[in-house]
């Protein structure tokens, strides 16, 4: 799925990188090791493996929501840290994180109120991403009283409002029903086309992961290692690709590659 305008720019670039929580305990736990993984601009990755493998830990490593215990994460060439410093990334949750209290459009602009945009400017940018994830006619409302999908699709406005490169997604359909779920998949696809960025997302679901990526990385249990990549090539995906061989294919891909893992335990 790359796009005819995408440059081979390595977005994500993670080298021998372990994680350890509460190191030298006796609540030691390593949670990665040896994580060597690189992502090219315009990709779409998924990472997926068993509950605790550190799928969420490795997304808050390039976040630098966490500090690696060795090794190195460098987002577009920068540490981590300099890359959030210069707001690279955008953040989404399994659940929306919206503020009740403001409004849909009010929500998106936060992150631009707090860069310093003029108010007319956040306005016309929040207007540019209600239409962009479909949402013109909810500017006015207030979180509560929309679905959990269009919640969700607010919080992608949000993480998409400063323009970042890359795009950080954790479970963020998780919590939301089948059908609800397979319509933000092809919103979110349609959304990545239109934009370019980067989207690095953590997944537990077999179809998602293959719906989704431009290539799958599975990961071991606790330690997390990295035990394989899977190319997935589908072309443009809409619903009907959830009817194609290919797609069962990149299916049964992730799934084998799963029972590998589970096996080798």
């Amino acid at each position: 799925m790359k796009k005819n305008n995408e440059t081979l720019d390595e977005a994500v670039s993670i080298r021998s990188a372990d994680k350890v929580f509460n190191p030298d305990s006796d609540d030691e736990v390593q949670a990665l090791s040896g994580i060597n993984l690189d992502i090219a601009s315009g990709d779409f990755i998924s990472l997926i493996g068993p509950s605790g493998c550190g799928k969420s830990t490795l997304l808050r490593l390039v976040a630098d929501l966490l500090s690696p215990t060795a090794g190195e994460v460098r987002v577009f060439g920068k540490t981590a840290n300099q890359a959030r410093l210069d707001q690279d990334y955008g953040m989404v949750f399994q659940h929306a994180g919206l503020f009740d209290w403001r409004k849909v459009s009010a929500n998106i602009e936060l992150p631009l109120e707090l860069k310093g945009w003029s108010k007319s400017e956040r306005k016309v940018r929040s207007k540019e991403m209600l239409e962009l994830v479909r949402l013109e006619e909810f500017g006015d409302h207030y979180p509560r009283q929309l679905s959990g999908g269009m919640q969700q699709r607010v919080s992608i406005a949000r993480a998409l409002s400063f323009e970042p490169r890359l795009l950080l997604m954790d479970e963020p359909f998780g919590a939301l029903d089948e059908m609800t779920r397979e319509h933000m998949q092809v919103e979110l696809l349609r959304i990545w086309r239109e934009t370019g960025t980067t989207v690095v997302f953590v997944t537990h679901s077999i179809p998602e992961a293959a719906f989704l990526s431009s290539r799958v990385v599975v990961l071991s249990p606790r330690p997390g290692k990295i035990h394989s990549e899977i190319e997935v090539n589908l072309g443009d995906r809409n619903d009907a690709t959830r009817e194609d061989p290919q797609f069962f294919q990149a299916t049964t891909e992730v799934r084998e590659a799963l029972r590998a893992v589970e096996a080798s335990e």
